[in-house]
Parts: structure tokens; sequence; C-alpha cells
């Protein structure tokens, strides 16, 4: 595991939390952020018997993130910071939403494909303006989310996630923050935002 990923993989765990299963939360069963039904497919692909996701282990855990998130998300060909972004948003929010929010941060046709063209504006970029764009994107969403049905209990959690991510990744304005400071607001978990379609628009959330 190089140190990138590692980094980034103890951010989203301190958010992610323990086992949860709350019938308004879209994911369902989940501990430590991964769903029971992505659990299922993990042990499927590795001829495994079914488990129950409850008592998923570490090292399963770091396996499912590595390929469903950060390497599907293209995290580990980005930039310092950038990188931890993009891969939070795509634990949280789906790796194609996360893909196109991330275009639309550098500026190219958000369609989901990340293409040279995507590549070349990422390496291009200036890294803490392209954070700073990526993280109000992700606000706006976050906002607009919380207007359907059941689901404004979850904003403030949402938001504290962000802005501790913010501080992270250097965001001016926003500290670095420790540990002990994850807030989920008014629940006991952060709630993942289902992911798009590649040809299903940003701002879509079924």
């Amino acid at each position: 595991m190089d140190d990138a990923y590692a980094n980034a993989l103890a951010f989203v765990l301190r958010w992610e939390g323990g086992f949860v299963n709350d019938p308004n939360d879209h994911g369902g069963r989940t501990n430590k952020g991964v769903t029971q039904r992505v659990y299922d497919a993990w042990r499927a692909s590795h001829n495994q018997p079914a488990a129950d996701v409850a008592h998923i282990s570490d090292q399963e855990v770091s396996a499912i993130y590595s390929q469903n998130y950060w390497q599907k998300a293209l995290c580990n060909v980005l930039q310092s910071h950038i990188d931890l972004v993009e891969f939070d948003t795509a634990v949280n929010m789906g790796p194609n939403r996360a893909v196109k929010m991330l275009q639309q941060a550098v500026g190219v046709a958000a369609d989901g494909n990340f293409g040279p063209a995507t590549k070349q504006a990422c390496d291009a970029c200036a890294a803490p303006d392209a954070v700073a764009r990526y993280c109000e994107i992700r606000e706006a969403l976050y906002r607009r989310f919380a207007q359907a049905p059941g689901q404004d209990r979850f904003l403030a959690g949402w938001l504290n996630r962000l802005n501790s991510l913010r501080g992270a990744a250097g965001v001016p304005g926003y500290a670095r923050r420790g540990d002990d400071t994850v807030d989920f607001g008014e629940t006991d978990h952060i709630e993942r935002i289902p992911d798009l379609a590649p040809d299903e628009p940003l701002e879509d959330w079924q």
C-alpha cells in the first residue's frame, strides 16, 4: 500500500464509521463504508462464500476501497491533494460522479470519460485552485440532495466531512483536524450518495 493511498484511506475510514443499517440511508446495511451488496460482489469475485458485512476484515476493506474507488476513479494518477478529494468523493458519491466533478473542477467537458484531455488538464492545473473548485461543486450537490425527502438530516454530516476534507487538502480557511473531530451531525454516520450511470447528469439522484 503506497503512502498516498494509505493516508487517503485513513481519512475516509474516520468518516465512514462502523456498522450501520439506517432505513433512510440508500446504502443499506453497511460496515466501514462497505455495503452488503458490494461485499457480496467482492467475495463472489474471489470465489468466497457470502458473509455478513458486519464481520468484514480490515484487509478486505482496504482491497475493496483500492479497486472500487482509488483505482476506478483514477486517484492513482492525480496530483497530491486532488487524489484525496477525488477518492473521498468517489467513496461518498460514486466513482462516475467523482470523475465528472473532477472534470468540471479542471475545466474540461464533464462526460465521465477520464481520457487524455482530462489527464492533461489534471496535470496542468494548479492543484489548490482545482481542489477548492471541486469542493465547491460537491457542497452545491449536497445542498441540492438535502432537499430530497428524508435527506435534510444528513446535510450537517455531509458538510462536516467536506470541511474536514478541505482542511486535509489545504483549502485556505479550513483547519486541518485531528482524528477526534469527526461529527456526523444529526445521525450516527454519513449517508452515501448513489452513483451515476456514465450518461446521467451530475445533479441526478435516483
